[in-house]
Protein backbone atom coordinates (compact mmCIF):
# COMPACT_ATOMS: atom_id res chain seq x y z
CA UNK A 1 0.00 0.00 0.00
CA UNK A 2 1.41 3.39 -0.93
CA UNK A 3 2.02 6.06 1.67
CA UNK A 4 -0.60 8.30 0.02
CA UNK A 5 -3.29 5.72 0.75
CA UNK A 6 -2.37 5.30 4.42
CA UNK A 7 -5.25 5.84 6.83
CA UNK A 8 -5.38 7.16 10.38
CA UNK A 9 -7.25 4.61 12.52
CA UNK A 10 -8.21 5.42 16.11
CA UNK A 11 -8.26 2.65 18.71
CA UNK A 12 -10.59 2.77 21.73
CA UNK A 13 -9.81 0.23 24.44
CA UNK A 14 -9.85 -0.59 28.15
CA UNK A 15 -6.59 -1.94 29.57
CA UNK A 16 -6.37 -4.53 32.31
CA UNK A 17 -5.65 -2.81 35.60
CA UNK A 18 -7.25 0.48 34.52
CA UNK A 19 -10.73 -0.13 35.94
CA UNK A 20 -11.67 2.62 38.43
CA UNK A 21 -12.32 0.42 41.44
CA UNK A 22 -15.45 1.27 43.42
CA UNK A 23 -16.59 0.00 46.81
CA UNK A 24 -18.28 -3.37 46.44
CA UNK A 25 -16.81 -4.21 43.04
CA UNK A 26 -16.30 -7.96 42.52
CA UNK A 27 -12.70 -9.14 42.04
CA UNK A 28 -13.29 -9.82 38.33
CA UNK A 29 -14.71 -6.37 37.57
CA UNK A 30 -12.14 -5.71 34.81
CA UNK A 31 -11.93 -9.27 33.49
CA UNK A 32 -13.12 -8.17 30.04
CA UNK A 33 -10.38 -5.58 29.66
CA UNK A 34 -7.45 -6.30 27.36
CA UNK A 35 -3.75 -6.75 28.07
CA UNK A 36 -1.16 -4.55 26.39
CA UNK A 37 -0.34 -7.48 24.07
CA UNK A 38 -3.74 -7.11 22.40
CA UNK A 39 -3.14 -3.44 21.61
CA UNK A 40 0.29 -4.24 20.20
CA UNK A 41 -1.16 -7.00 17.99
CA UNK A 42 -3.80 -4.66 16.56
CA UNK A 43 -1.22 -1.92 15.98
CA UNK A 44 0.98 -4.46 14.19
CA UNK A 45 -1.96 -5.59 12.07
CA UNK A 46 -2.75 -2.03 10.98
CA UNK A 47 0.94 -1.38 10.28
CA UNK A 48 0.94 -4.42 7.98
CA UNK A 49 -1.81 -2.69 6.00
CA UNK A 50 0.21 0.52 5.84
CA UNK A 51 -2.04 2.46 8.24
CA UNK A 52 -1.29 4.54 11.30
CA UNK A 53 -2.92 3.63 14.60
CA UNK A 54 -3.73 6.32 17.17
CA UNK A 55 -4.47 5.22 20.73
CA UNK A 56 -7.58 7.08 21.89
CA UNK A 57 -7.78 5.35 25.29
CA UNK A 58 -11.01 4.34 26.98
CA UNK A 59 -14.50 5.77 26.33
CA UNK A 60 -14.13 8.38 29.08
CA UNK A 61 -10.88 9.60 27.51
CA UNK A 62 -12.58 9.65 24.12
CA UNK A 63 -15.42 11.72 25.58
CA UNK A 64 -12.95 14.18 27.13
CA UNK A 65 -11.06 14.54 23.85
CA UNK A 66 -14.29 15.18 21.95
CA UNK A 67 -15.36 17.76 24.51
CA UNK A 68 -12.09 19.63 24.12
CA UNK A 69 -12.06 19.34 20.34
CA UNK A 70 -8.80 17.41 20.53
CA UNK A 71 -9.77 14.36 18.53
CA UNK A 72 -7.16 13.85 15.76
CA UNK A 73 -8.27 13.64 12.16
CA UNK A 74 -9.42 10.05 11.87
CA UNK A 75 -10.46 8.09 8.81
CA UNK A 76 -12.06 5.40 10.99
CA UNK A 77 -11.89 3.88 14.46
CA UNK A 78 -11.77 0.42 15.97
CA UNK A 79 -13.55 -0.02 19.28
CA UNK A 80 -12.70 -2.89 21.64
CA UNK A 81 -13.66 -1.01 24.84
CA UNK A 82 -16.00 -2.84 27.23
CA UNK A 83 -16.89 -0.01 29.62
CA UNK A 84 -18.38 -1.04 32.94
CA UNK A 85 -21.73 -1.13 34.69
CA UNK A 86 -24.96 -1.35 32.71
CA UNK A 87 -25.98 -3.27 29.63
CA UNK A 88 -25.19 -0.36 27.27
CA UNK A 89 -21.54 -0.11 28.33
CA UNK A 90 -20.14 -1.70 25.16
CA UNK A 91 -22.01 0.92 23.13
CA UNK A 92 -20.39 3.95 24.79
CA UNK A 93 -17.55 4.38 22.30
CA UNK A 94 -19.54 3.62 19.11
CA UNK A 95 -22.16 6.23 20.06
CA UNK A 96 -19.48 8.87 20.67
CA UNK A 97 -17.75 8.01 17.40
CA UNK A 98 -21.07 8.15 15.53
CA UNK A 99 -21.75 11.60 17.02
CA UNK A 100 -18.29 12.71 15.89
CA UNK A 101 -18.89 11.41 12.37
CA UNK A 102 -16.11 8.81 12.57
CA UNK A 103 -16.92 5.49 10.84
CA UNK A 104 -16.41 2.49 13.10
CA UNK A 105 -15.08 -0.97 12.36
CA UNK A 106 -17.12 -3.73 13.95
CA UNK A 107 -20.73 -3.78 15.12
CA UNK A 108 -22.65 -0.63 15.96
CA UNK A 109 -24.02 0.50 19.31
CA UNK A 110 -27.46 -1.08 18.93
CA UNK A 111 -26.05 -4.52 18.15
CA UNK A 112 -23.55 -4.31 21.01
CA UNK A 113 -26.28 -3.50 23.54
CA UNK A 114 -28.74 -6.09 22.22
CA UNK A 115 -26.15 -8.86 22.27
CA UNK A 116 -24.74 -8.03 25.70
CA UNK A 117 -28.13 -8.79 27.27
CA UNK A 118 -28.15 -12.59 26.97
CA UNK A 119 -31.92 -12.87 27.27
CA UNK A 120 -32.55 -10.38 24.48
CA UNK A 121 -29.94 -12.02 22.27
CA UNK A 122 -31.51 -15.45 22.73
CA UNK A 123 -34.99 -14.17 21.87
CA UNK A 124 -33.78 -12.41 18.71
CA UNK A 125 -31.71 -15.39 17.58
CA UNK A 126 -34.50 -17.88 18.29
CA UNK A 127 -36.87 -15.78 16.17
CA UNK A 128 -34.39 -16.26 13.31
CA UNK A 129 -34.68 -20.04 13.60
CA UNK A 130 -31.61 -20.84 15.70
CA UNK A 131 -32.15 -23.31 18.58
CA UNK A 132 -31.29 -21.60 21.88
CA UNK A 133 -30.75 -22.77 25.44
CA UNK A 134 -33.91 -22.49 27.55
CA UNK A 135 -33.53 -19.65 30.02
CA UNK A 136 -35.18 -17.46 32.63
CA UNK A 137 -34.43 -14.14 34.33
CA UNK A 138 -34.38 -13.56 38.08
CA UNK A 139 -33.32 -10.38 39.85
CA UNK A 140 -33.95 -11.35 43.46
CA UNK A 141 -34.34 -14.27 45.81
CA UNK A 142 -38.12 -13.92 45.60
CA UNK A 143 -38.03 -14.12 41.80
CA UNK A 144 -35.75 -17.15 41.99
CA UNK A 145 -38.18 -18.84 44.37
CA UNK A 146 -41.06 -18.29 41.95
CA UNK A 147 -39.36 -19.48 38.73
CA UNK A 148 -41.11 -22.42 37.08
CA UNK A 149 -38.00 -24.55 36.80
CA UNK A 150 -39.00 -27.73 38.60
CA UNK A 151 -37.82 -30.68 36.57
CA UNK A 152 -35.13 -28.64 34.80
CA UNK A 153 -32.26 -29.04 37.27
CA UNK A 154 -29.30 -28.83 37.03
CA UNK A 155 -29.36 -25.17 36.05
CA UNK A 156 -26.64 -22.65 35.30
CA UNK A 157 -26.67 -19.13 36.79
CA UNK A 158 -24.67 -16.17 35.48
CA UNK A 159 -24.97 -12.38 35.13
CA UNK A 160 -27.33 -11.26 32.39
CA UNK A 161 -25.05 -8.67 30.81
CA UNK A 162 -21.43 -9.61 31.44
CA UNK A 163 -18.82 -11.45 29.39
CA UNK A 164 -15.47 -13.23 29.74
CA UNK A 165 -17.07 -15.54 32.31
CA UNK A 166 -17.53 -12.71 34.82
CA UNK A 167 -19.56 -13.87 37.79
CA UNK A 168 -19.12 -17.55 36.93
CA UNK A 169 -17.54 -20.05 39.32
CA UNK A 170 -17.88 -23.65 40.48
CA UNK A 171 -21.11 -22.75 42.31
CA UNK A 172 -22.75 -21.46 39.11
CA UNK A 173 -24.09 -24.92 38.38
CA UNK A 174 -26.99 -25.47 40.79
CA UNK A 175 -28.73 -28.74 41.59
CA UNK A 176 -31.71 -27.54 43.64
CA UNK A 177 -33.90 -24.55 44.48
CA UNK A 178 -31.88 -23.49 47.53
CA UNK A 179 -28.65 -23.28 45.52
CA UNK A 180 -30.49 -21.41 42.75
CA UNK A 181 -31.69 -18.77 45.22
CA UNK A 182 -28.17 -18.35 46.65
CA UNK A 183 -26.63 -17.86 43.21
CA UNK A 184 -29.27 -15.37 42.07
CA UNK A 185 -28.77 -13.40 45.29
CA UNK A 186 -25.00 -13.38 44.69
CA UNK A 187 -25.33 -12.10 41.14
CA UNK A 188 -27.81 -9.38 42.15
CA UNK A 189 -25.61 -8.32 45.07
CA UNK A 190 -22.15 -8.45 43.47
CA UNK A 191 -22.99 -7.43 39.90
CA UNK A 192 -26.03 -5.14 40.38
CA UNK A 193 -28.05 -6.86 37.67
CA UNK A 194 -30.49 -9.73 37.22
CA UNK A 195 -29.23 -13.27 36.83
CA UNK A 196 -29.58 -15.31 33.68
CA UNK A 197 -30.76 -18.82 34.63
CA UNK A 198 -30.37 -21.53 31.99
CA UNK A 199 -30.80 -25.27 31.61
CA UNK A 200 -27.40 -26.84 32.08
CA UNK A 201 -26.81 -28.64 28.80
CA UNK A 202 -24.88 -31.92 29.11
CA UNK A 203 -22.99 -31.92 25.82
CA UNK A 204 -19.70 -30.49 24.58
CA UNK A 205 -19.21 -26.76 24.05
CA UNK A 206 -18.03 -25.11 20.83
CA UNK A 207 -17.16 -21.59 19.75
CA UNK A 208 -17.41 -20.23 16.21
CA UNK A 209 -15.48 -17.14 15.13
CA UNK A 210 -17.04 -15.14 12.29
CA UNK A 211 -15.36 -12.49 10.15
CA UNK A 212 -16.01 -10.41 7.07
CA UNK A 213 -19.11 -9.24 5.26
CA UNK A 214 -21.11 -9.75 2.05
CA UNK A 215 -21.15 -12.54 3.12
CA UNK A 216 -19.46 -13.12 6.47
CA UNK A 217 -17.67 -16.44 6.91
CA UNK A 218 -16.97 -18.84 9.73
CA UNK A 219 -13.42 -19.74 10.72
CA UNK A 220 -12.65 -23.28 11.96
CA UNK A 221 -14.80 -24.28 14.94
CA UNK A 222 -13.02 -24.71 18.28
CA UNK A 223 -14.10 -27.06 21.07
CA UNK A 224 -13.80 -25.73 24.61
CA UNK A 225 -12.41 -27.86 27.41
CA UNK A 226 -14.81 -28.68 30.26
CA UNK A 227 -13.98 -29.23 33.92
CA UNK A 228 -14.29 -32.97 34.46
CA UNK A 229 -16.73 -33.03 37.40
CA UNK A 230 -19.00 -29.99 37.00
CA UNK A 231 -18.70 -29.89 33.17
CA UNK A 232 -18.43 -26.09 33.34
CA UNK A 233 -16.08 -24.63 30.74
CA UNK A 234 -12.53 -24.53 32.10
CA UNK A 235 -12.09 -21.05 30.59
CA UNK A 236 -14.86 -19.87 32.94
CA UNK A 237 -13.19 -21.34 36.02
CA UNK A 238 -9.64 -20.08 35.53
CA UNK A 239 -9.98 -17.47 38.28
CA UNK A 240 -11.08 -20.19 40.72
CA UNK A 241 -8.46 -22.85 40.03
CA UNK A 242 -7.46 -25.04 42.99
CA UNK A 243 -3.86 -26.02 43.69
CA UNK A 244 -2.84 -28.24 40.82
CA UNK A 245 -5.40 -26.75 38.48
CA UNK A 246 -8.58 -28.25 37.04
CA UNK A 247 -8.95 -31.64 35.40
CA UNK A 248 -10.36 -31.03 31.94
CA UNK A 249 -12.11 -33.07 29.27
CA UNK A 250 -13.08 -32.45 25.65
CA UNK A 251 -15.93 -34.92 25.17
CA UNK A 252 -17.08 -33.88 21.71
CA UNK A 253 -16.24 -35.30 18.30
CA UNK A 254 -16.21 -32.48 15.77
CA UNK A 255 -17.06 -34.12 12.47
CA UNK A 256 -17.57 -32.28 9.21
CA UNK A 257 -21.37 -32.40 9.47
CA UNK A 258 -21.45 -30.91 12.98
CA UNK A 259 -18.91 -28.23 12.07
CA UNK A 260 -20.95 -27.21 9.05
CA UNK A 261 -24.12 -27.02 11.16
CA UNK A 262 -22.41 -24.92 13.84
CA UNK A 263 -21.10 -22.57 11.16
CA UNK A 264 -24.55 -22.30 9.56
CA UNK A 265 -26.26 -21.48 12.85
CA UNK A 266 -23.54 -19.02 13.87
CA UNK A 267 -23.86 -17.16 10.57
CA UNK A 268 -27.63 -17.00 10.99
CA UNK A 269 -27.24 -15.54 14.49
CA UNK A 270 -24.59 -13.07 13.24
CA UNK A 271 -26.89 -11.82 10.50
CA UNK A 272 -30.03 -11.79 12.66
CA UNK A 273 -28.31 -9.50 15.16
CA UNK A 274 -26.81 -7.38 12.35
CA UNK A 275 -23.25 -7.94 13.53
CA UNK A 276 -20.43 -6.55 11.42
CA UNK A 277 -16.86 -7.58 10.63
CA UNK A 278 -16.19 -9.97 13.53
CA UNK A 279 -17.90 -11.84 16.35
CA UNK A 280 -17.71 -15.09 18.30
CA UNK A 281 -20.71 -17.37 18.88
CA UNK A 282 -20.88 -20.01 21.63
CA UNK A 283 -22.93 -23.22 21.41
CA UNK A 284 -23.46 -26.31 23.54
CA UNK A 285 -25.05 -29.60 22.56
CA UNK A 286 -28.15 -30.74 24.41
CA UNK A 287 -29.06 -34.30 25.39
CA UNK A 288 -30.14 -34.97 21.78
CA UNK A 289 -26.86 -33.57 20.33
CA UNK A 290 -28.70 -30.49 19.02
CA UNK A 291 -26.44 -27.38 19.03
CA UNK A 292 -28.04 -24.68 21.14
CA UNK A 293 -27.00 -21.04 21.06
CA UNK A 294 -25.64 -19.74 24.36
CA UNK A 295 -24.44 -16.24 23.52
CA UNK A 296 -22.67 -14.09 20.95
CA UNK A 297 -19.83 -11.64 21.48
CA UNK A 298 -19.38 -8.94 18.80
CA UNK A 299 -16.38 -7.68 20.83
CA UNK A 300 -14.31 -10.88 20.92
CA UNK A 301 -10.86 -10.70 22.41
CA UNK A 302 -8.00 -10.22 19.96
CA UNK A 303 -5.51 -11.28 22.65
CA UNK A 304 -2.76 -13.75 21.66
CA UNK A 305 -4.23 -16.40 23.98
CA UNK A 306 -7.82 -15.95 22.73
CA UNK A 307 -9.70 -17.53 19.84
CA UNK A 308 -8.00 -15.40 17.19
CA UNK A 309 -4.60 -16.32 18.61
CA UNK A 310 -5.48 -20.02 18.51
CA UNK A 311 -6.82 -19.77 14.97
CA UNK A 312 -3.71 -17.93 13.80
CA UNK A 313 -1.57 -20.68 15.32
CA UNK A 314 -3.65 -23.33 13.54
CA UNK A 315 -3.10 -21.48 10.27
CA UNK A 316 0.64 -21.31 10.97
CA UNK A 317 0.98 -17.55 10.79
CA UNK A 318 1.41 -14.65 13.20
CA UNK A 319 -1.66 -13.21 14.92
CA UNK A 320 -1.15 -9.73 13.33
CA UNK A 321 -1.33 -11.35 9.88
CA UNK A 322 -4.76 -12.87 10.61
CA UNK A 323 -5.98 -9.64 12.22
CA UNK A 324 -4.77 -7.65 9.20
CA UNK A 325 -7.06 -9.70 6.96
CA UNK A 326 -10.01 -9.12 9.33
CA UNK A 327 -9.40 -5.37 9.54
CA UNK A 328 -8.84 -5.06 5.79
CA UNK A 329 -12.28 -6.58 5.16
CA UNK A 330 -13.82 -4.15 7.65
CA UNK A 331 -12.20 -1.20 5.91
CA UNK A 332 -13.50 -2.49 2.58
CA UNK A 333 -17.02 -2.53 4.04
CA UNK A 334 -16.55 1.12 4.96
CA UNK A 335 -15.29 1.93 1.46
CA UNK A 336 -11.87 2.90 2.83
CA UNK A 337 -9.66 0.06 1.57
Amino acid sequence: MSRSSALCIGLVFDLLGSHPRRPGDPPDADAEYEPEETILALEAALARLGHRCVRLGNPHQLLAALGKGELPGLDAALNIAEGYGGRNREAWAPVLLEMAGVPCLGSDALTLSATLDKGWACRLVEAAGVPVVQGWRAGSAAEAESLSVSGHFPLFVKPTWEGTAKGIGPSSRVEDRAALVREVERIARDYAQPARVERFLPGPEYTVTLVGHAPPRALPVLQRALESSTRIGVHALERHAPAGGWQSVTPGTLGAELEAELARLALRAFQALECRDFARVDFRLDEHDVPRFLEINPLPSFAPDGSFGILAELEGRPLPALLADVLQAALERLGLA
